[in-house]
């Protein structure tokens, strides 16, 4: 209802400004065009005022209004995220305060150097002095904030840690997939040329090192407090995956992998808590404009603990096995599981 007032109260004002405008026409006529056009002027130099003034305050009230909605009070869900956040805040506090300052000289200026009858403009034509100073001052402070991007940029793109967990990611209209090394850590080669109906991602299954590996839809299962190393793809066009709870973005490239790496903070039961929402999930998002169907390119990320993880792993047939079921061992992977959870507890 609130929402509703400030619209029609906003209407209500272009109608009054818009009829002071015809109205101004009108007496321009009677009164004669120099006289109309230093009125108008006088009037323009108190509605740029009242703009400023009422620009400031919505400025505020849409930032106090939505700004518990955003992401931003939750904090980061990885540890890498936090140096976003922190870059972030650091770049929005100096350019509002940039913003606000340039702002409130602009309109200001506006109403108190209006034209005046006894006052002449002064003629201003050229500072070497001034230009260097409005030109070096933001440029320095620019290539800092960049060098604070590049470092955490190159951080997270360079070399993930010896102990991270890989994760294959990859993309296609429109939804997500995801392959997990086998025992041997290592991600058997892919060839686009071998995908088919039962072989979606195209695994080479003459590599050795992929007949272990695990693949799953959908839903991406990893441990709290280790890092992940998420090795991203494509199979068609230009896909983006976002991580907006972790303040991560990549873009899946046809042909050209790309990585990343984050540690999470937060398993889901924990941020299910923090939020007060029973229904929270992380998620994968497409960041980049993909089809028709981009709005539904949604994947779920389930972030647990070591243990339950291992044992969802245990749990997992390797593809292999899949797509050759005649192959696959008599013994139930799932029966290994109690087993699993055993040796978990004893550790």
């Amino acid at each position: 209802m609130k929402e509703f007032l400030l619209v029609a109260l906003g209407a209500l004002v272009f109608v009054v400004v818009f009829q002071i405008a015809k109205a101004s026409e009108y007496v321009s006529v009677l009164k004669g065009e120099e006289k109309t056009r230093r009125q108008n002027n006088r009037i323009n130099a108190f509605l740029l005022l009242g703009m400023l003034i009422f620009g400031l305050i919505g400025a505020w009230y849409c930032n106090d209004l939505y700004y518990g909605k955003t992401l931003f009070p939750q904090g980061s869900s990885s540890v890498e995220g936090e140096g976003w956040d922190w870059m972030f805040m650091l770049t929005t506090i100096v350019t509002g305060i940039v913003f606000v300052i340039t702002q409130v000289l602009l309109f200001w200026f506006s109403f108190k150097y209006q034209e005046k009858d006894n006052t002449k403009a002064y003629y201003f034509a050229h500072s070497t002095k001034l230009e260097l100073i409005w030109t070096t001052i933001p440029a320095i402070v620019l290539c800092v904030l960049v060098a604070f991007g590049l470092k955490y940029w190159f951080k997270l793109t360079g070399d993930a840690p010896k102990d991270a967990i890989v994760v294959e990611v990859t993309g296609h209209q429109f939804a997500w997939e995801f392959r997990y090394p086998g025992k041997d850590k290592v991600l058997g080669k892919k060839n686009f040329k071998l995908s088919s109906r039962t072989n979606s991602l195209g695994v080479d299954f003459e590599d050795q090192a992929s007949l272990d590996d695990i693949h799953v839809a959908g839903t991406m299962h990893i441990p709290v407090g280790v890092p992940v190393k998420m090795v991203i793809n494509s199979q068609d066009v230009i896909h983006d995956v976002g991580l907006p709870h972790f303040r991560l973005k990549m873009d899946a490239v046809p042909g050209i992998p790309t990585t990343q790496w984050f540690t999470p903070k937060y398993t889901t039961e924990q941020m299910k808590e923090r939020t007060h929402n029973p229904n929270f999930t992380y998620e994968i998002s497409c960041d980049q404009m993909c089809g028709r169907g981009h709005f539904s390119m949604r994947g779920i990320i389930i972030v647990e603990t070591m243990s339950e993880y291992l044992l969802w792993l245990a749990q997992q047939k390797p593809e292999y096995y899949t797509v050759h079921p005649e192959k696959a061992p008599v013994a139930d992977t799932a029966a290994k599981a109690p087993a699993v959870t055993a040796v978990i507890e004893k550790k």
